[in-house]
């Protein structure tokens, strides 16, 4: 995930973004490019705008200004709905639905990764016995599988990734590192914040840093 080659095609460029809230930066301009392959670490201090950077690429909130490519192409979050997951301190999980029902609404709406299904990825990620659970009865722990585990399913090449690693143990922790590489190794890209990602990641990876 570090010693990603320079040639390799670029995925996302981002030129002068900004983003105000009631007429005050939160960030910005900003500058930075994402290859093919490529993981980056979301750097900043706390209110610097990393997770509304992450939100703002998941189309959830507007950008004031700038200009974002996706392929050399301009960006129009409508037309790239199954291009990028969003993955957030709010989880996205109905909590009277089991993660099977969950996943199984997710990939009605954005499809499945060739050779992937519902069964086998729930039994991938960890959640072996508590496929039929109702969410709200899960640990933190567990919804947070739950919640990577559509990671794993959908085809999405972007990941935004909002502090994935909390409300996860040694072995969690792990699982998320094996997804990103896995991701990366298939050409897949992501964006990642994180308090403690750095020394999870492997190497020094590549850094995106948010100001004012």
């Amino acid at each position: 995930m570090t010693n990603l080659s320079a040639t390799a095609p670029i995925l996302l460029e981002a030129r002068g973004l900004a983003f105000y809230r009631q007429d005050e930066p939160v960030f910005g301009p900003l500058d930075f490019r994402l290859r093919e392959g490529e993981v980056a670490l979301v750097e900043g201090d706390n209110g610097s705008g990393k997770t509304t950077l992450l939100r703002i690429l998941a189309g959830l909130l507007r950008l004031d200004e700038g200009e974002l490519r996706w392929r050399g192409l301009p960006w129009r979050r409508v037309e790239h709905l199954g291009d990028t997951l969003f993955l957030g301190h709010h989880l996205g999980l109905k909590s009277d639905l089991s993660a099977r029902e969950n996943l199984a609404v997710a990939a009605g709406t954005y499809g499945t990764r060739h050779g992937r299904d519902v069964a086998g990825v729930l039994s991938s990620i960890g959640l072996d016995g508590y496929e039929d659970e109702p969410v709200r009865r899960l640990s933190a722990g567990q919804k947070k599988r739950a919640a990577l585990a559509r990671l794993l399913l959908l085809p999405a090449t972007l990941w935004l990734l909002d502090e994935p690693y909390a409300n996860l143990d040694r072995t969690g922790i792990d699982l998320v590192n094996r997804l990103l590489a896995e991701h990366s190794a298939e050409g897949g890209a992501a964006l990642v914040t994180s308090h403690g990602a750095v020394s999870f990641l492997g190497g020094e990876p590549t850094r995106v840093r948010m100001h004012a």
